[in-house]
């Protein structure tokens, strides 16, 4: 089937370059990298899963609070 595409000057010419490099022609090249991008695409990614990371103990440390560690986090930054 033939249709237009515009593609970026530069990246027609890398394209070019690549196809001439490995003895192909322009529409191998473009269908071989089209296939590819389309295949990643079936393949479903992993959920992302957080792994649990329980700790013992009663929170923070004495003498630290959320208020501290906000402040020394900020400090020094938006003056």
């Amino acid at each position: 089937m033939k249709t237009t595409v515009e593609i970026a000057d530069p990246l027609f010419a890398e394209a070019k370059r690549q196809a001439k490099r490995r003895g192909v022609t322009f529409r191998e090249l473009v269908e071989t990298g089209l296939r590819r991008v389309l295949a990643e695409g079936r393949a479903a990614p992993k959920p992302f899963k957080l792994k649990v990371r329980p700790f013992h103990g009663d929170g923070l440390q004495p003498g630290v609070s959320w208020s501290n560690l906000r402040e020394g986090i900020y400090e020094g930054r938006g003056e």
